[in-house]
């Protein structure tokens, strides 16, 4: 055994995440959606929901308050006897729960669980802050509910919340990774709660927060991946001149043009040094196609963090003290900010596949066909172009709009969807395509600069290379496949 196995190891302190309705940004959910940090939930806002909590009791009993008082969607006109107040809440909950598929794994299951809390934290639904203190005491414990994947259509992620809603009062068990998981407290029901609880699309806005996380971490590994294959090819630096970007001010492509001008340590006024006066498309436009991805995707995170910080719920409690009925529940901006970004990543995906392409033919790079280092008729990097776009075709079916389908539900009074929560799915299935474009890419390069004549001084080139095999025979490249794809998040950071 080892001597030093029964010495206690220092477990680093996990940091703390506010939740307080107002100030939670991406990268506080994703922590707490990834379990590496606690929920901390500041005494004057759980105070202000408690207040919210009171103000509800009073006006639920000056007039009909939907879901409160009466019955949801076609059945709203049907008023609830007050003596049935507690029965009609625990029916909403149960009748709700009616999701199927299979289960969402745990990161998404937190995210969930982080975005309601801090939604019910802005203190617009008049709930119970009980309710508050067991999300967030969920995810400090590392348990979550077992939600089924389908359910929601951009108008409330209802059966989710509705499976959430049973878990937190003990009818539906918690999910945990560790078995000596300790479990949260029941929450008592109370009239009101079923409804403040249920109106909210937290499951896809937790989602897109992972998705557009995710996606940010490969948009910016592209620019490393990129700037390997214009060095690889000895592409023209004028396309990503700052003189050229000052021209047509758009922040996306400007950025993209000034990262892989730090990456390869280009002048600030680059000439033309390569062998051709003009690239192709993969390598010359770049920065407007690139560009374009990564304002979609800040587009999305400025959505998801308005979303998230609040009060969503239909009927709201503002801060007039009055009620709303409303329908602020209908996400379209997010729908189309994730359809939006589908599109953009699909363009610079394209490119990716085109570049690596473009690194197989000898009149580019000056190096054999396909990098084929072997006997004559040898294949070299050509079936990564197979693969890069099978993995491109995902990416394209992907980036059909889900916003544009439609839906006619309740009697017709819901008469139209956001679909949301597809487009999450959508975007989250490209992510996952993207990254093995990006991988093929990157294999292609670095082989690609390594028979060149000269290789690049540039911390890109010496990450990947390090990690890379470096035998150019003929061999099954699978591996060196997957290891690019983990190579991504640390090329990000360069």
């Amino acid at each position: 055994m080892d001597s030093t196995s029964d010495v206690p190891r220092q477990v680093p302190a996990r940091s703390c995440v506010v939740l307080d309705g107002n100030g939670l940004g991406l990268p506080g959910l994703v922590r707490l959606a990834d379990a590496v940090a606690d929920p901390v939930v500041p005494p004057e806002a759980l105070d202000r929901v408690g207040r919210a909590h009171e103000t509800a009791e009073n006006l639920a009993g000056q007039g009909l308050w939907y879901g409160r008082g009466t019955g949801v969607g076609a059945q709203r006109s049907i008023a609830v006897d007050p003596s049935d107040a507690a029965g009609h809440t625990l029916r909403l909950l149960r009748s709700h729960a009616g999701g199927a598929g299979p289960l969402l794994p745990p990161r998404r299951a937190r995210a969930l669980l982080a975005v309601r809390a801090n939604q019910l934290l802005a203190a617009g639904s008049g709930i119970h802050p009980s309710f508050v203190t067991a999300l967030t005491e969920a995810l400090r414990l590392g348990v979550y509910p077992a939600v089924n994947e389908y359910g929601g259509v951009g108008t409330g992620d209802l059966t989710a919340l509705a499976q959430t809603g049973l878990t937190l009062i003990g009818e539906r068990p918690w999910l945990t990774t560790s078995p000596d998981a300790e479990l949260p407290a029941p929450v008592t029901l109370r009239p009101g709660d079923s409804l403040a609880l249920l109106s909210s699309n937290a499951l896809a806005l937790g989602r897109a927060a992972l998705a557009c996380h995710d996606l940010d971490v490969l948009l910016r590994a592209t620019h490393a991946v990129a700037a390997l294959s214009l060095a690889a090819v000895s592409g023209s630096p004028e396309a990503y001149a700052p003189q050229v970007h000052a021209l047509r001010p758009y922040p996306g492509p400007a950025r993209a043009a000034a990262e892989i001008r730090r990456l390869l340590a280009m002048p600030d006024h680059p000439l033309t040094t390569g062998r051709r006066v003009q690239d192709p498309y993969a390598f010359r436009a770049f920065p407007q196609v690139h560009g374009a991805a990564l304002e979609a995707a800040d587009t999305l995170r400025r959505i998801i963090e308005t979303e998230i910080n609040c009060p969503t719920e239909n009927p709201v409690l503002a801060p007039d003290g009055r009620v709303y009925h409303h329908g602020g529940f209908f996400v379209a901006p997010l729908a189309l900010a994730l359809d939006g970004l589908d599109l953009a990543l699909l363009g610079t995906a394209q490119l990716s596949a085109a570049r690596l392409q473009a690194l197989g033919r000898a009149d580019l790079t000056g190096l054999p066909g396909f990098l084929a280092t072997g006997p004559a008729a040898s294949s070299g990097t050509m079936i990564l172009e197979y693969t890069a776009n099978s993995a491109l075709a995902e990416v394209r079916s992907s980036a059909t709009p889900a916003s544009a389908g439609h839906a006619v539900l309740s009697h017709g009074l819901e008469e139209a969807a956001t679909f949301a929560g597809q487009a999450v799915k959508q975007a989250e299935r490209a992510a996952e395509a993207y990254k093995v474009v990006l991988a093929c890419e990157l294999v292609v390069a670095v082989r690609a600069l390594r028979l060149g004549p000269v290789e690049p001084a540039v911390p890109a080139f010496r990450v990947a290379a390090a990690a890379l095999p470096g035998d150019t025979e003929d061999r099954a490249l699978t591996s060196d496949v997957t290891i690019a794809t983990e190579l991504l998040p640390a090329l990000a950071e360069l």
